[in-house]
């Protein structure tokens, strides 16, 4: 099953480091948070990754592109390119396959996720943000999206906040408030799992939104059901969660490290 990251967004909250770079590229400890995101899915044995790129996407190609020799010890023979050598240690993501898409600059989350769709070849796919963490059981966020079979599922946080607020009724999401006026349930945490049929409900617009439109859609249709995450989770929105999260991978305590 393939995991689609929502790479393409500006970040205008954290102008402080994305003037430089894509969000999904700034660091928590000595790599970026995409790396971390990564991680987590490879962790539960998914490693084929499609990312969907806009602003800065290059460097994000160039990341991948190099990431063997910027990660690994190397012996190179100049003027013999093909004679270049990796010493891999024991943390290289071996297996790892990533399709990186460019998706457009300015296109908004629905719009990527319709332009990465000749890229999915399975019934199912999962989908993130390119700015959350979490030490979210992969596995059993799909037992729970087998076990209802509904068209998609969003995994719920708490507490609710600035984001996405999710109205639901036992398990089912009734609707889907991107914009809450007050903070008093789950909120929308990203980690979805999705049938390929709510490809229906996008189109290839810069303007077509995923919050905003599909998932409120698809929410009344009684087809978006809530994965309740009661562990850890964090989003890197501002320059005070970029040092938050650094500052509990300095300290040894961050709790989305669910791999060794």
């Amino acid at each position: 099953m393939k995991v689609v990251i929502l790479c393409g967004g500006m970040g205008t909250r954290l102008k402080e480091e994305t003037n430089y770079r894509p969000k999904p590229m700034v660091n928590i400890g000595s790599r970026p948070i995409l790396w971390h995101i990564m991680k987590i899915y490879a962790h539960y044995g998914f490693k084929q990754f499609v990312l969907s790129l806009g602003y800065k996407g290059e460097m994000i190609k160039e990341f991948f592109y190099n990431y063997d020799l910027l990660n690994n010890d190397a012996t190179l023979k100049l003027g013999h390119p093909e004679e270049t050598h990796i010493h891999r240690n024991q943390d290289n993501e071996d297996g790892w396959e990533i399709t990186l898409a460019d998706t457009g600059e300015k296109a908004l989350k629905g719009a990527r996720l319709k332009r990465i769709e000749k890229y999915i070849d399975d019934v199912e796919f999962m989908a993130t943000y390119g700015d959350g963490v979490a030490n979210i059981d992969i596995r059993s966020l799909l037992s729970f999206h087998h076990s209802h079979g509904k068209l998609a599922t969003v995994t719920g946080i708490n507490p609710a906040s600035r984001f996405g607020e999710l109205k639901i009724s036992g398990d089912k999401v009734e609707s889907f408030n991107e914009k809450p006026n007050n903070g008093s349930g789950l909120i929308n945490g990203g980690f979805f799992v999705f049938n390929r049929a709510i490809f229906n409900y996008l189109y290839d617009g810069d303007d077509c939104d995923l919050e905003v439109g599909a998932l409120e859609q698809i929410a009344r249709e009684g087809q978006l059901m809530v994965y309740k995450h009661r562990g850890f989770w964090a989003c890197m929105d501002t320059i005070r969660d970029m040092d938050y999260l650094n500052k509990l991978w300095a300290e040894g305590k961050a709790l989305w490290k669910v791999w060794d």
